[in-house]
Formats: structure tokens, C-alpha cells, sequence
């Protein structure tokens, strides 16, 4: 286990980029110690603070950090749910790029080079007013930063039709051991020149390399967009219209789900109307052309008409932003519920959902839990999650081996145990149950290269 830093080390990251760049101030290590994981896990107060503004900084930095074998724990703007971005040991150094927040659009090219602490909306906003659309929409879209979002491969509502963080990274800067800097792909939407390196570095959640630029690919902005709303009676139903919508030509922007406990909850949050006698609804997102849209929700609604079921199509821009916000006030809304919250955001094929759903209420079931489940079900990426009162422990310990036994069906299905949340802390034990022996094995060789003393974001995702 390292120590606490040393006065000495730094003394040399002062150095190397001046004091105003680095801080030691008790109330700033703590306040970047921790990040949105809603459960107790593993932290450590950090030895400093390091800001950087540059490109030149990130490599100074890491470049005394492996001289002196300092561990390093890169952060955005610590809105992850897994631990990602926490530190883990005090002789260690929390970076956080939210100085390094500038980006450039080339209109022309579709392309643009953003820095990793720019805040996702605003560079969204931005594009849009050249008529351009950047599709990933996290829920903490507004806070989050493209830095962490290409970490983390951030998903989204929208990631249905238009694909995760990963489909927009055509090439990035990094830095990695001994502050060298590697450049790959390129502002082009064919590259397949070697190995795809860009790819690795989206989602490797800061075990790598520290990115300090990328490349985005940017899209024509959807000229319309419609919201449909379809209620259910029968949980069962659910799986078999996703099925159906999915298969018939019609292709949603975003397709999201609420449980019945998910709906009363955000009614009582922030109530907008939606029904509480229905055990589940389905939030339906189509854009395109207006005449795309207007065909597209008509055929939505008569597919939902036809296998019995109760369909409302927003009738406005306001109506539909209601629907929305509402999705979206969930996180939140799910304190009100109970105090102790675990969510996990796993994936199972479309065609298993509605036996993954059932099989994840007996587990709930059998621990005597309450089980809220919602999320983007289109791409069967579903957050479940398992509440508890924090003051009991006996609760709590519950809820822990419950989340095994949902990983464990999540897999039985062929699904995976994380959709967009990353595994960080919380779900570093479970990674092998996915990968395996071998994987893990191939898994640890891949850091090895990048970081052969393992100083970036250690214990995160993979242990050496």
C-alpha cells in the first residue's frame, strides 16, 4: 500500500506547473475524493489536486508521476456511478481537466476537436447552431464532459437509433507512460490502417492513458422529433411490443421503460400526470423529416392499438418535454422511495426481456426488496434497482448478494453487466464472470503496454 505523498514529489509538480495548478488544500481533496456512486465503496483522501490547461501540463505531469511512482486518478466532472473517478490511495494525485474545456467545429468537415472538460450540452448547443447534432445524451448530459463520457462510452436514450460514445470518436490524443503522447485515428470516417487503438481508449475509464483531445464525429440535427406514449397491465407485454416496434420498419430515436414503481415514484417527485394504475409504460422517441415523424407515430400507435393497448401521442413540443423530464428526474426520484439505492445498468437481447424482467423480481422477491426498473429497452439496457434503508445493515447486505444473483442472469441471457455505467469499483469482482480467465488474462496484458507500473487509475476495472 503506497503512503501518503511525500512533501517532495509535490514540491516537483509545483514546479513543473506552478502552484496555481496544483493544490494541497484539505477542503478541495476532499471535495475531489468522491464522485456519484450512490454506494459506500473504497476512497482515499488524494495528496493534491492538479489542474491542468494543457496538453503540455497532462504530459509534465505524468511524466513526474512516473518518475516517482505516483498513482494517478484522472476526473471529469465526477458524475459517474461506479467509482471511476475516485481516488483509492493518498499517495496519489486526483487530475481534473475542467480548465481544459475549449473546442473548435469544422463545419465543412462534420468534424471537432473538443477537449476533455468541455460539458457534453454545451458543446451539443453549440453544434447545433451550424445545423449539426451530437447524439450522446447521458442522463448528466448536463454536467458531464466529453472527457468523461469518452471514458465511461456514455450511452443515453438517443444511443437506440444513433449508437454510443464510441460511434462518434474518430481519433483522440492521449498520454500515457512516461508522459509520451499517442495520436490515433484521424478526421475521417474510413480508417483502417492497424489496430483500432481509438476504440481501446473509449471506455478504459482513465486505465490507459490520460486523453487530452478528440475528434468527434458530428451529424446532420434531426429536423423533427414526436414522443408516443404506450401504457401497459400486463408487464409481460412489454418485451413482445418492443419486439414488434423494433422489427417493423419503424426505427425510434429512443425507446425508453418504466416499471410501475418507477412511475409512481417520479409522480411523486415531479408530477406531470402519468398514470399510476398501469404496471409499466414505454416512452416512444421517432425523428426524421415532419412527414417521417407524423408516419412514424401513426404507425406506432396503430401497432399498440392492435395487440390491445392504450397509446397517447404528445401533441406538442411542450407535451413531449414533459414525458421526458420526467424520465429523466428517476435518479433523483428514487431517493424519495428509500434512502439506499444500488443501480445497476445491465443489458440482455431484446428477445430476453421480458424472462430477464420476471427473473429479476424474484430476486427481489426472495431478499425482500423493492425493485424499480427503467432505462433505454430498446437496446435491452436495462437499470435495475434495488433500494434499501441505509440504516439497516442486515438490508443493505441483502441488497449486496442480490446484485450477484442479477449479474448472474443478466449473463444466463447473454447479456452483459454494464450498459453504460462502466464497471470502475463496483463492478470490478463481475468482470470475469464476463470475460473470463482468458479475457482477464488478455484484459491485464493490454494495461501492461500502455502503463507498465500501473500508476493510471489503479484498481479500477481490471487489478494487476
Amino acid at each position: 500500500m503506497f503512503g501518503l505523498l511525500s512533501k517532495k514529489p509535490v514540491d516537483k509538480l509545483i514546479e513543473v506547473l506552478g502552484r496555481e495548478k496544483v493544490s494541497t488544500s484539505l477542503v478541495e481533496r476532499k471535495l475531489y475524493s468522491y464522485d456519484a456512486t450512490p454506494i459506500p465503496i473504497e476512497r482515499a483522501l488524494p495528496s493534491a489536486v492538479v489542474f491542468p490547461t494543457s496538453q503540455e501540463d497532462v504530459q509534465k505531469l505524468v511524466k513526474v508521476c512516473y518518475e516517482e511512482e505516483i498513482p494517478i486518478f484522472p476526473r471529469g466532472a465526477g458524475s459517474g456511478l461506479t467509482g471511476g473517478a475516485v481516488p483509492t490511495l493518498e499517495k496519489g494525485v486526483v487530475v481534473s481537466f475542467e480548465r481544459m474545456d475549449k473546442f473548435q467545429v469544422d463545419v465543412d468537415n462534420a468534424t471537432a476537436v473538443v477537449e476533455p472538460g468541455v460539458i457534453t450540452y454545451e458543446f451539443q448547443q453549440e453544434v447545433e447552431r451550424f445545423g449539426l447534432f451530437y447524439p450522446p445524451d447521458p442522463s448528466s448530459f448536463k454536467y458531464s464532459t466529453i472527457g468523461g463520457n469518452i471514458a465511461e462510452n456514455a450511452g443515453g436514450p438517443r444511443c437506440l437509433k444513433y449508437g454510443v460514445t464510441r460511434e462518434y470518436v474518430l481519433g483522440l490524443t492521449a498520454v500515457i507512460k512516461e508522459g509520451e503522447v499517442i495520436k490515433t485515428g484521424n478526421p475521417v470516417i474510413k480508417d483502417v490502417a492497424g489496430y483500432d487503438i481509438t476504440k481501446l481508449f473509449v471506455g478504459s475509464e482513465g486505465t490507459l492513458g490520460l486523453i487530452t483531445s478528440a475528434v468527434l464525429k458530428l451529424i446532420p440535427k434531426p429536423k423533427a422529433r414526436g414522443t408516443a406514449l404506450i401504457l401497459f397491465k400486463n408487464l409481460e407485454d412489454v418485451g413482445r411490443v418492443v419486439t414488434r416496434i423494433m422489427t417493423s420498419g419503424i426505427f425510434p430515436s429512443a425507446l425508453e421503460f418504466m416499471d410501475k414503481d418507477a412511475i409512481r415514484a417520479v409522480e411523486e417527485f415531479k408530477p406531470i400526470g402519468l398514470p399510476k394504475d398501469v404496471s409499466a409504460l414505454l416512452l416512444v422517441e421517432v425523428d426524421g423529416s415532419p412527414q417521417s415523424v407524423k408516419e412514424e407515430l401513426k404507425a406506432v400507435e396503430e401497432l399498440a392499438k392492435a395487440m390491445g393497448l392504450e397509446v397517447k401521442v404528445a401533441e406538442d413540443e411542450e407535451s413531449a418535454e414533459k414525458l421526458w423530464t420526467a424520465r429523466k428526474s428517476l435518479g433523483p426520484a428514487l431517493g424519495n422511495l428509500r434512502t439506499g439505492k444500488i443501480n445497476e445498468d445491465v443489458v440482455v437481447p431484446r428477445v430476453y426481456l421480458s424472462e430477464a424482467i420476471r427473473d429479476y423480481r424474484k430476486v427481489a422477491e426472495k431478499y425482500g426488496l423493492l425493485m424499480v426498473i427503467f432505462g433505454h429497452i430498446g437496446d435491452g439496457n436495462l437499470h435495475v434497482n434495488l433500494l434499501y434503508d441505509k440504516k439497516n445493515k442486515e438490508e443493505e447486505e441483502r441488497a449486496e448478494r442480490a446484485v450477484d444473483e442479477i449479474f448472474e442472469i443478466t449473463l444466463r441471457y447473454n447479456g452483459s453487466i454494464t450498459g453504460e455505467h462502466g464497471v470502475g469499483l463496483t463492478k470490478r469482482k463481475f468482470l470475469e464472470y464476463q470475460f473470463g480467465p482468458v479475457g482477464m488474462e488478455i484484459l491485464r496484458g493490454i494495461k501492461k503496454v500502455f502503463d507498465p507500473k500501473n500508476l493510471f487509475n489503479p484498481g479500477k476495472v481490471i487489478t494487476l
